[in-house]
Parts: structure tokens; sequence; C-alpha cells
């Protein structure tokens, strides 16, 4: 069946905290009247029941359930409570490993969690999970491989800041790469994101984190990145947007 097109999305937001914006019901609505398709990420198990009532009715704006590892110092004894609310919940995030100096103490519990995590999207399959690796791209990587064959979830990871070769190690297992306006400041980063699979590329806000005039984005700015991504790899900005769209359906689809 073909979707009318005001049920088509325009625009892919694939990582963006809707509840921490204090309009959270209005700016669900805006990503529908915008036509932009947003996984809205959750930082705890108990924002879960919330972000999925909010966004029932809604036509562009699907709910994942997360345990942030910047929170698992203090929220470890939620996970039972993940794992319980996991059997509704079609997407993962935000999990994953961060390694930075404020949160390296609290690693081993993260790699706990993370592995917990990742067991229990294997065992039911068919998971999308939007994977948070800041200064631990090859440990989350060595936990895919050991946890969660591709054929039993797929993974993306937000606002990639690892090597080239890890970038080439998580292409191979099949992941994906979900790009936001910050990353696209960094010569450094540019030139990594310039040389992705065309067919792994997905646009993110990350908002509220990220700002842009002194205010947080909104998930209809992802329309500026994708003309930076359009512009870095030599197309237009109509088929840069084309070919989001396009590789979030194949993702969708893939796990079907």
């Amino acid at each position: 069946m073909t979707l009318p097109q005001s049920a088509r999305p325009r625009l892919v937001d694939f990582h963006c905290h809707l509840d921490l914006y204090p309009d959270h019901a209005a700016l669900i609505r805006e990503c529908d009247r915008e036509r932009v398709a947003t996984l809205a990420v959750t930082t705890t198990p108990k924002a879960w029941p919330r972000n999925r009532d909010l966004a029932e009715a809604s036509t562009h704006v699907r709910v994942a359930l997360g345990l942030h590892p910047q929170l698992v110092a203090e929220r470890e004894a939620e996970l039972p409570l993940f794992e319980r609310y996991l059997s509704e919940a079609r997407y993962v995030g935000e999990v994953g490993l961060d390694a930075g100096p404020r949160f390296y103490r609290s690693f081993e519990a993260q790699e706990r969690v993370f592995t917990r995590v990742l067991a229990a999207c294997a065992e039911q399959g068919n998971k999308i999970l939007t994977l948070h690796s800041v200064r631990a791209v090859g440990k989350v990587l060595g936990h895919l491989d050991r946890a969660l064959p591709p054929d039993r979830g797929r993974v993306i990871l937000h606002w990639f800041t690892g090597t080239a070769a890890e970038a080439r190690r998580a292409s191979e297992r099949g992941c994906y790469f979900s790009i936001n306006s910050e990353m696209l400041r960094s010569p450094k980063h540019r030139q990594l994101v310039a040389g992705l699979p065309a067919d792994r590329l997905l646009t993110e806000t990350d908002g509220p984190f990220v700002e842009a005039a002194g205010r947080p984005v909104r998930p209809s700015a992802v329309a500026q990145t994708v003309a930076d991504l359009a512009t870095l790899r030599g197309e237009t900005a109509d088929v840069m947007a084309q070919r989001i769209v396009a590789n979030l359906r194949a993702l969708v689809t893939a796990v079907d």
C-alpha cells in the first residue's frame, strides 16, 4: 500500500530527547505537522510509560526505551524495569557506554548494564538500538560482537566520534550512523562523515543538548544538517533528504 503524501516523512531525526523539552506534547504535534520521523529516546526506564503514551497517536514519532550510561551510577537498579518494558519497545535507546572522565568511575557498572541490555535484545530479537559510545567505540563494538548478532537486532551509532578504522569495523557489521550539526563543525569529523557508506547515514539533533543561536534545536532543524551533509558529499539537499528517508525505511524494514 502506498502511503498518502501527508504520512510520508520529509526528514529524519533519529535521536532526540523530546521529553526534556518544556513543550513535549506540542513538539510531538510539531513533528507530525512538519513530517519529521523522530525517534524520542529516553534516559531511564521510568520515563518510558509517559513517553509511550504521549506518542501513541503520533504518525511520525516513535519512542525508544533507554537507560543512559551517564545515569547508570544512580539508575542501575532500574535495569529490571528496563527488562520488563522491553517486550513493548521496538526501539532501544539511549543505551551504551561512556568512558569520558566524568563517567569513567561507573564504567564497570555501565558494562554490566550494557551486557544485560544486549542479551535481552538478542533474546527478543528485532530491536533497533541507538547507542552512545563516547571514548568507548571499540568496547561497544566488542560487546556487540559478543552479545548481539546482526540478525538479532540493528544498531545505530549516535554522534559517532570514533576513528576511521572503527567506522569501517562498525560498517562491516551493519551499523548505521546518525549525524548531527555539531559533528559537522569539526574538520576531523567532517572528514570521517564524508567517508561513511551512503546507505548507512541517518540524521539526528540530539536536542535539546545541541543548540543553535543559543536555543535548543528542534527536530525540524535536521533540514540544515541534511543540507550540510549534501554539500559535504557533493549532492543536492533534496537527494540527500530522500536518501536519509530511504535509509530509515530500509532499516525499519530489515527488522519487520
